[in-house]
């Protein structure tokens, strides 16, 4: 029997779970939640990492200290993008922001105009989206950012989290490869388009593979929580999605994923990246996987609007949770009209800001949460149906059938409209593809399991997955 922790920190919360190893399944229990809430302050949006390091110490407290559990390893996976930089001395140079920042707006064209759009996407292979790392590098830049004058190591989130354990600064490749700045080709960074946009690329750490061994606790950490001091550390597929999509029970060829949440992120696995015109008008992206695969894939805005709306609701004094919203919008009739998810990236206002866009479009907007919850997952679904077809003509294939894991996957009524829209036969499951994907990969660093084509036959031994068929 093995045990791992995995820390899976989201747009929303955090958790701690603790995988089991034994008899070729997997078991996941919940040690830790806790509340990821960004902090907004006159200069900006920022994450706040020394709480979630706080949180991240207690859950090994719990580990250690209470529950007295040796750990085989211990891993963290992040949302992508998102950075700190550190001073000479490994401090904190300022505050990581949140890619929602509006800093980010405008940033793409200020950006083309210094290396143009075709080169950027020839060199990196990733999607146009401003809340790319390379975009708040650029801002940064221009804004002649203190921080970025003096930072001289640029860490990842979940990089940044890992060396306040290890000591050891490294880039894992999943989370590298979400930056727009990483060469999935030529598999190293990017230099020469840093270069032109100013930025020294001398502040960006060594690269390791998913699943490497970083190193140990350090002292003071594993002297606090209680853990052996010999516990290691594995640089995970710290890319959330690297890390859902490395648990997806998938066999055979014909399948394509989404790993649903806040984001939804849509697409397949390859084994070298796709980087041409047509991936380049219909703003694919090529990110890394574990085992050196490629991610083909479409970041789509996902849950994050159904999230907001509940969010204004909250504050204005109606609460409902997740599961009430998809009754009400299971009861309410089909949606007269289709949003662009990605249309809605900023926060605030949610509801209000889709019904004047309904407005405008001459459609009557929807007056209750049932009905605006049924157009958000309609439109989803609708977003699912167009990203399919894209990568169809990409891929040259059909896909056959489409596994839907993470939070989202717990969505009944999304997943049915999903297979509705796509014609496809939807699998759903595991809700807890990430911290399993997380816990499998520090089991490949480990040498407890032999590949990604291992883990996803253990996850399939060890999690309920429900089929929807199209009607």
């Amino acid at each position: 029997m093995n045990r791992f922790l995995a820390i899976d920190l989201g747009a929303e919360s955090g958790r701690a779970m603790l995988g089991t190893l034994d008899g070729g399944k997997l078991t996941l229990e919940e040690l830790h939640r806790f509340p990821n809430t960004p902090v907004r302050l006159p200069t900006g949006l920022y994450w706040d990492a020394l709480r979630l390091f706080h949180e991240i110490r207690g859950a090994l407290t719990i580990c250690g200290r209470e529950r007295k559990i040796a750990l085989d390893g211990i891993g963290i996976d992040t949302w992508g993008v998102d950075f700190a930089l550190l001073g000479a001395d490994g401090a904190l140079v300022d505050n990581p922001r949140h890619y929602r920042d509006a800093r980010n707006n405008g940033m793409l064209e200020k950006t083309f105009a210094v290396a143009p759009r075709e080169e950027i996407f020839a060199e990196t292979g990733i999607q146009f989206m401003q809340i790319n790392t390379l975009y708040q590098l650029h801002a940064m830049k221009l804004a002649q950012s203190p921080a970025l004058g003096i930072g001289k190591t640029l860490l990842f989130t979940p990089d940044l989290f890992n060396y306040w354990l290890t000591g050891v600064m490294r880039a894992e490749v999943s989370i590298a490869s979400t930056s727009q700045f990483y060469n999935p080709v030529e598999k190293h960074w990017a230099d020469g388009l840093l270069r032109r946009l100013g930025i020294v690329g001398s502040i960006l750490p060594e690269i390791v593979p998913s699943g490497a061994r970083l190193g140990a606790l350090l002292p003071e950490i594993a002297e606090g929580t209680g853990l052996s001091p010999e516990t290691p550390v594995f640089a995970t597929a710290s890319h959330d999605t690297a890390a859902a999509v490395a648990a997806v029970p998938a066999e055979g060829g014909d399948w394509g994923y989404i790993s649903s949440g806040t984001w939804s992120l849509m697409g397949v696995e390859l084994d070298a990246p796709i980087i041409n015109d047509r991936a380049l008008a219909l703003n694919f992206t090529n990110e890394v996987g574990a085992g050196g695969k490629i991610r083909l894939l479409k970041n789509i805005a996902g849950l994050w609007l159904l999230q907001e709306c509940r969010r204004a609701w909250a504050l204005a004094g109606r609460e409902y949770s997740y599961r009430e919203l998809v009754e009400l919008a299971e009861a309410a009739p089909s949606s007269a009209i289709i949003i662009d998810p990605d249309g809605f990236s900023e926060p605030g206002r949610m509801p209000e800001r889709i019904a004047e866009y309904c407005r405008e479009q001459g459609q009557t907007a929807p007056e209750q949460p049932g009905g605006m919850a049924r157009l958000i997952l309609e439109s989803l679904a609708a977003s699912y149906r167009k990203v399919l077809e894209n990568l169809e003509t990409l891929i040259g294939r059909r896909i056959n059938r489409i596994h839907i894991v993470g939070g989202g996957s717990r969505n009944e009524l999304l997943n049915q409209l999903a297979a509705n829209a796509t014609g496809r036969t939807v699998i759903a499951g595991p809700a807890e593809a990430t911290a399993a994907g997380n816990v499998l990969v520090q089991g490949i660093g480990a040498g407890i399991v032999s590949g990604v084509n291992e883990a996803r036959a253990i996850v399939r031994r060890s999690f309920p997955l429900e089929t929807y068929l199209p009607r």
